[in-house]
Parts: C-alpha cells; sequence; structure tokens
C-alpha cells in the first residue's frame, strides 16, 4: 500500500512539472508573437499623431511647440556606459500635455542652449516605468532627476502629463543623441520550460531506479 501512494506521488509532480513546462512554451510562443509585433512597429513607416489614443511602441510624427526655459535633465548612461543627462522636454500635442526625451548628453552639456529649428518631429511612444528601485530621490532644486516621478513633475513644471513618453528619434551627428528604442523584453521561457522537463525526467528515472532495485 504504501509504495502504491508513493508512486501516485511521483507521478503527480512529474505530472505537475510536464504542465508547468509546457505552460512555458505557450507563454514562449506568445512572448516572440509580442516582440515581433513590437519590431514591426518599430521600424514601420511613422503616422500621424495627433495626442490621441497613444499606444506602447507606435512610431509618430508630431508637431509640437518645445518649452526649452523648462528643460529636465535625467540622469542616464550612454551605450558605453558613460554618464550624463537624458534631456526631457514638455511639449503639447493637440490639447495634451507630454515628455519629449530629446536624448542623450554628457554631463559638462547640462545647461546649453538644445533649441529645435522645426516643430515637425518623429518619434516612439513608449510608456513610462514605474520602476524606481534604487534609485535616489529627485533634486529638484538642481534639476537633477533619477526617476520621472509624476508628484516631483507635477511641482516642477505645474502640469501633468501623459503616461507615454516621447522618444525622438532624429539620428544627428551633434547632441543630443536619440536613444536607441528596441524590444528589449526578458525571454527566458525556453530555459524555465526545459528546467521543468528536465526536473520531470530526472524524477522518472530515479523512481524507476528505486523501483527496480526494491522490486
Amino acid at each position: 500500500m504504501h509504495k502504491f501512494f508513493f508512486s501516485v506521488f511521483v507521478y503527480f509532480f512529474i505530472l505537475v512539472f510536464i504542465s508547468l513546462g509546457s505552460w512555458q512554451l505557450v507563454r514562449l510562443n506568445w512572448k516572440l508573437e509580442l516582440i515581433s509585433e513590437i519590431e514591426n512597429s518599430i521600424n514601420s513607416e511613422p503616422v500621424d499623431f495627433s495626442g490621441e489614443n497613444p499606444k506602447n511602441f507606435k512610431k509618430v510624427n508630431f508637431r509640437a511647440s518645445l518649452n526649452n526655459s523648462r528643460l529636465i535633465y535625467l540622469y542616464s548612461l550612454n551605450e558605453s556606459g558613460k554618464p550624463g543627462f537624458d534631456i526631457i522636454n514638455t511639449i503639447v500635442i493637440g490639447n495634451k500635455n507630454f515628455l519629449l526625451n530629446r536624448g542623450w548628453i554628457p554631463k559638462n552639456f547640462k545647461n546649453k542652449n538644445f533649441d529645435i529649428s522645426t516643430p515637425n518631429l518623429t518619434g516612439i511612444l513608449r510608456k513610462k516605468s514605474n520602476k524606481n528601485y534604487f534609485k535616489p530621490e529627485n533634486d529638484i532644486s538642481k534639476n537633477y532627476w533619477f526617476t520621472l516621478k509624476d508628484e516631483d513633475l507635477l511641482k516642477f513644471t505645474g502640469k501633468k502629463f501623459s503616461n507615454y513618453i516621447i522618444y525622438e528619434t532624429h539620428d544627428r551627428s551633434s547632441f543630443p543623441k536619440a536613444k536607441k528604442i528596441g524590444a528589449n523584453i526578458s525571454n527566458n521561457h525556453l530555459k524555465y520550460s526545459l528546467t521543468w522537463f528536465s526536473l520531470a525526467i530526472s524524477i522518472l528515472l530515479i523512481y524507476l531506479y528505486f523501483r527496480k532495485k526494491n522490486y
């Protein structure tokens, strides 16, 4: 009787691990489709944007007048790991307030003039991340930012902004250097799936070994 219940116990966990491995394969397929959709959106032709119905990773053309009197300097590293700032402009599209990430500048370029000669711009919409783990508090008085917290933005500008930030995509030789936007989404589902299946196979082999030895 004890052997029977032990066998049921072992087969139950084998089925659980197989189910978990199969679920990770489903998630893998979903994640691959999502990444493909994002990459297609980023590489597509931009569409005219009036401020309505923003969508994550949507590539857009828009007209806006930039407020350079309230530039926000967001601490950031460039692709080589050099510290500097992302320049953030406050803009109005239609009747909605947006933040425009113009790109990266070195630290010694802070407070320089970065006016744009044309109101016609192209960018990619990204939903603002609320993650700010282990980041220092913003120093609003010195215009030194680590996160774009809504309450700090309201104090600094007196305005509320969309949850979507527009990243300018203009490829210029001078500063600011536009941020490269891609589908940087973690995709470890295949690894997780293989782990669950490996556990199921290992338990089965160990069980068969002890069963053969004891019967």
